[in-house]
């Protein structure tokens, strides 16, 4: 675990730290950041010793963070980058819901193409029956919460430089914990494509 190895990869460094600390804290070690054994918390529980491990890696396994969202941020999240980790991130739902509905464009205004219900009142994809006005409302809240979150942390980060904004873990967290339940209602939406033609 010495540091110099990892210069050129210290996204495996973290890893690897990372799969070590969950296990050492049964025995109350940890490894640090300069790749030294020290004392640490002890665990007795799985739960415990994803906690104790610190890493945010870890917490996010431990709140069963969507795949979807993992698969676009994982490199900067091993890299402890919170600042691209929460561009990436975002960028996930968006990607995803381009390939659910096989529309172009971004933001906005694919958001309001692939989910407002327009003049037809069915979405392309709608993530639930739509049956009442209840129904319609949380599809509409739904494209809102998804363009607010490229508004707070999608766009900021997007246009900001790195050294004047930045995304601590808990923002992070929060952040991928949403967009993990974006990707949940996504995964039991439907779709209509005959709502593009």
């Amino acid at each position: 675990m010495e540091p110099s190895k990892y210069v050129h990869r210290p996204e495996l460094f973290t890893l690897r730290q990372d799969q070590l600390n969950e296990v050492l804290t049964f025995v109350g070690l940890r490894v640090d950041e300069k790749g030294v054994v020290r004392r640490g918390a002890q665990s007795s529980t799985l739960d415990e010793a994803s906690r104790n491990a610190t890493s945010l890696r870890a917490e996010l396994r431990r709140r069963d963070t969507h795949d979807e969202v993992l698969r676009y941020c994982t490199v900067e999240l091993l890299k402890k980058n919170n600042f691209h980790a929460s561009l990436e991130a975002t960028k996930s739902v968006f990607g995803r819901v381009r390939q659910m509905s096989g529309l172009g464009g971004d933001g906005a205004t694919l958001i309001d193409a692939a989910l407002s219900l327009g003049k037809s009142g069915e979405p392309v994809i709608a993530i639930n029956d739509l049956a009442s006005q209840t129904d319609r409302d949380e599809q509409a809240g739904f494209a809102n919460l998804i363009k607010g979150l490229a508004g707070m942390f999608r766009n900021p980060v997007a246009h900001d430089p790195r050294v004047l904004r930045t995304v601590t873990d808990t923002q992070l967290l929060e952040l991928v914990t949403s967009l993990s339940m974006v990707h949940r209602r996504l995964d039991a939406a439907t779709i209509n494509r005959q709502s593009t033609s």
